[in-house]
């Protein structure tokens, strides 16, 4: 299934599914919330247009895999996509010309596992799966995480395409650093996973923002910013500009708002009114994507713009969400 070209005249709760991505400026959303999943689990849902990657996570989860090992395997069909620039092989560089990614994991047992500015490695979700799993700590960076992968027997690889190569090279010439809001209506992949055992788990990946300074770390890799999950409660992943998520520790904080009684969906709106208050500059975008234990799907984003992925009983719709603007 090609993720930039699903076609559906269906349409679902809290949003309108897309026909095609240019429509989306002639949807007017709405203040319903996305019902539960129709008998039960599994559920699969994904920040941005990431049809395939949902697709492949649903259909791992109605094979029993558990929710993080689907999530993760979900996750690599957009971390081994050359043309997304914003994840995994073909990321956009740092103004150096390098590739580094961000990415980490969190399961229903509440374990963690992230890894930060790796380079040269392409599936850095699983790689974090794997500081989870096989190692006495939660987060490993830069050249440590890269030796990391190598020993466990990842293939090393230049990330840099020829594009995105090319790209760097133009944007050399002006040097212009500004945040793109929606860029290419795709950016950091978050998925969350809820599986047959009813077990929530989640993954967030990204090659960070396009021309970033040498080192910078958003909030894809930081375990309660870019990701956040309680399998009592729920889980929240964010998209957009990460140091406004870090500011609120954004993830985390939909999750505990959901633990106070709100449906995913308010939660999500009021984690995004925490960062717009009082704001005079909203030139950047920032999303929320959040599910909670029995399965309602909550989304809200600062423009309008920003889509979901979510597999339901063996198809996956892209949806759009409300949003400030």
């Amino acid at each position: 299934m090609d993720r930039r070209h699903f076609v559906t005249s269906t349409t679902l709760g809290g949003g309108s599914l897309l026909v095609h991505p240019h429509l989306l400026a002639n949807v007017s959303p709405t203040t319903k919330q996305v019902p539960s999943i129709e008998n039960g689990f599994p559920l699969a849902i994904s920040t941005w247009n990431n049809i395939e990657a949902s697709q492949v996570a649903g259909e791992n989860l109605e094979k029993n895999i558990d929710a993080l090992t689907a999530a993760v395997q979900g996750v690599a069909v957009e971390e081994a996509d050359k043309t997304n620039r914003t994840v995994g092989y073909g990321g956009a560089p740092d103004r150096s010309g390098k590739v580094t990614l961000d990415a980490c994991v969190m399961n229903a047992r509440g374990n963690c596992g992230s890894v930060m500015a790796v380079e040269n490695i392409v599936h850095v979700a699983a790689l974090a799966k794997d500081v989870m799993e096989k190692t006495p700590h939660v987060i490993l960076s830069g050249n440590g995480a890269r030796k990391f992968a190598i020993q466990q027997g990842y293939k090393v690889i230049d990330l840099l395409t020829d594009q995105s190569r090319r790209l760097w090279l133009e944007w050399l010439q002006k040097e212009h650093y500004k945040p793109v809001i929606n860029a290419g209506h795709h950016d950091t992949i978050g998925m969350l996973c809820i599986d047959k055992s009813n077990d929530i788990s989640g993954v967030c990946s990204t090659s960070g923002l396009a021309y970033k300074m040498e080192g910078r770390i958003g909030d894809s890799p930081i375990i309660g910013s870019g990701l956040f999950v309680d399998n009592e409660i729920g889980g929240a992943v964010a998209t957009g500009l990460g140091e406004e998520v870090i500011k609120t520790v954004g993830s985390f904080l939909v999750v505990e708002l959901i633990r106070q009684g709100f449906s995913p969906q308010e939660s999500c709106q009021k984690a995004i009114e925490r960062i717009v208050k009082g704001r005079k500059n909203l030139d950047f975008q920032v999303a929320y994507l959040a599910v909670n234990k029995k399965g309602d799907i909550g989304a809200y984003s600062i423009h309008k713009g920003f889509t979901y992925a979510l597999y339901k009983k063996g198809q996956t719709l892209e949806i759009q969400s409300n949003s400030v603007y």
